[in-house]
């Protein structure tokens, strides 16, 4: 992740290049079989992604990265009954399939991203990031995301979601825009997330000259295929 080898030893990058809070046990979760009634979506991995931006910070920011990490090996279900209110749905997020640094993605998000970044810094971010310090993802293979509720805004919609990362509970409010067509859902949506929200506590050393931004940008497209 870092430039200079000596700074590298000492940073140990995440998700967000953060360190978990203490976790606490989540409420019993409801159960992930979609309800009977209404009409069930499948999520298609090949048209659905994920998209996490992480940003450096502090006056020694240069020798840090930014980074642009990718899941495309999504899963789940929705259901549809009536108004959105009597929507549902469930996200599987698989841990190890989290892609750090792909090119066409960093390409993609322009300016901010326009760094190369060698094999070596992907791959130790990556090593950092599923281990035991962040999202464990021996113990915790996946993340989930679980709709509390979902309401129409102004803009759109707006889902409450329970996430759970690496065995830590959170909530979530999560603006969303969906276009609707005969057997196909397409849900699409960006926003801002700190890391402290979802149970991680932004890396910084040197006193803060080098450290992780707490917040994150989230942008996602879930397609959903009627069953």
């Amino acid at each position: 992740m870092w430039k200079i080898c000596g700074v590298a030893a000492l940073v140990l990058p995440l998700i967000g290049c953060g360190v978990p809070k203490p976790r606490q046990a989540p409420p019993p979760a409801p159960s992930t079989v979609p309800a009977a009634s209404g009409m069930r979506y499948r999520v298609d991995p090949a048209q659905s992604e994920l998209r996490v931006l992480v940003y450096r910070a502090g006056i020694m920011a240069s020798l840090g990265h930014n980074h642009v990490i990718v899941n495309r090996a999504l899963s789940g279900w929705v259901t549809v009954a009536g108004t959105p209110s009597a929507a549902a749905f469930e996200l599987t997020v698989p841990a190890a399939d989290f892609v750090v640094d792909d090119p066409e993605a960093r390409h993609a998000e322009g300016a901010d991203f326009s760094e190369s970044v060698s094999d070596d810094a992907k791959s130790g971010t990556a090593h950092n990031m599923l281990g035991p310090s962040v999202l464990d993802a021996a113990a915790h293979p996946a993340l989930t995301v679980r709709s509390l509720t979902i309401a129409e805004t102004r803009g759109g919609l707006e889902a409450t979601v329970a996430i759970d990362a690496a065995g830590h509970e959170s909530q979530l409010a999560v603006p969303f825009t969906l276009d609707r067509s005969s057997g196909r859902l397409s849900a699409t949506g960006v926003l801002t997330v700190r890391q402290s929200a979802l149970g991680l506590t932004p890396l910084s050393i040197f006193l803060g000259a080098l450290r992780v931004e707490d917040a994150i940008g989230l942008k996602f497209k879930i397609v959903a295929i009627a069953d």
